[in-house]
């Protein structure tokens, strides 16, 4: 029989009234996702990548299990601040929050490193109910020491907390490779494309990921459509990833100038939310999926 039970973390929010953060799932298993609610069909998770609480509660509100946080979306993720982790924990899904101090390569120096560092302690004091880190060598290796410190300062928590290595495995000399250096470390999961512009272009390297990985959830993420997921579901990944985003209507009023080297014309001069429509579709392709 499978055990339902969940743990919760952390000290209460503000507002909670004593409540307990929300709870992480025990019952995810590696290459198998979640328990369906409905009976034992397992399902792997569907996790969204939110910028705000207003992105959590439509990833709530339309089957999400979890939700991945950060800021520049636009930029690839950059790590959010103490008081936005607050606001979307507060949201009600578990909160798994990128730490990456700047855009660009994986390639991170030692001050850059202990900014991370604490970084991942800030995240987690906020309500996070884990992280998501990674950093590679010069040479294109894992960068084992660093992704070591960031895991350890999680798990310094003094509570149950998740660490998932992010897609700078996929920008590795060899993901799977890399992949295989993972149970080791004791991280929770990978996120990943499997080294291809889309996770749908590299079912393959998935599949040899979830092998070469045992005892860690590998996750499809980078591009990844609900027309997806049947195929990546095949390939044996314990949960999917999707932005989900659409870019926010601009609310200004008066005229237009770039203020940055991202501001190419005030059509793009937005940000992106949390489309409803795709959060619904990619749970109904997981739903037809464990019931299929």
């Amino acid at each position: 029989m499978t055990d339902h039970t969940t743990r919760p973390l952390g000290p209460p929010r503000p507002g909670s009234a004593g409540r307990a953060p929300a709870p992480v799932a025990a019952d995810e298993v590696p290459g198998l996702g979640r328990p369906d609610p409905a009976g034992p069909v397992r399902r792997p998770t569907l996790e969204i990548a939110v910028t705000s609480p207003a992105g959590a509660r439509v990833a709530l509100d339309h089957g999400a299990d979890r939700v991945e946080l950060c800021t520049g979306l636009e930029l690839g993720g950059l790590t959010p601040s103490a008081a936005l982790v607050e606001a979307v924990a507060a949201v009600g899904l578990p909160v798994q929050a990128l730490v990456r101090c700047r855009p660009g390569d994986f390639v991170h120096d030692a001050e850059e490193i202990a900014l991370m560092v604490a970084e991942v302690r800030s995240v987690i004091a906020s309500g996070a109910a884990g992280v998501v880190v990674g950093a590679l060598t010069a040479d294109g290796g894992l960068d084992a020491d660093a992704v070591t410190r960031l895991a350890a300062a999680a798990h310094d928590a003094g509570r149950p907390v998740e660490v998932t290595l992010h897609r700078a495995i996929d920008l590795s000399a060899d993901p799977v490779a890399t992949a295989a250096l993972l149970p080791a470390l004791g991280l929770t999961r990978v996120l990943t494309s499997g080294g291809a512009p889309a996770a749908g272009e590299g079912l393959a390297a998935l599949a040899a990921m979830v092998e070469a990985a045992p005892g860690v959830q590998v996750m499809a993420g980078g591009g990844v459509r609900p027309a997806d997921i049947p195929a990546l579901t095949a390939a044996g990944v314990a949960a999917v990833h999707l932005s989900a985003k659409r870019r926010a209507e601009p609310r200004r009023g008066g005229a237009w100038v770039p203020l940055g080297a991202s501001s190419a014309s005030a059509e793009q001069d937005t940000y992106f939310v949390t489309d409803p429509a795709v959060v619904a579709e990619a749970r109904r392709m997981l739903e037809s999926r464990a019931t299929g």
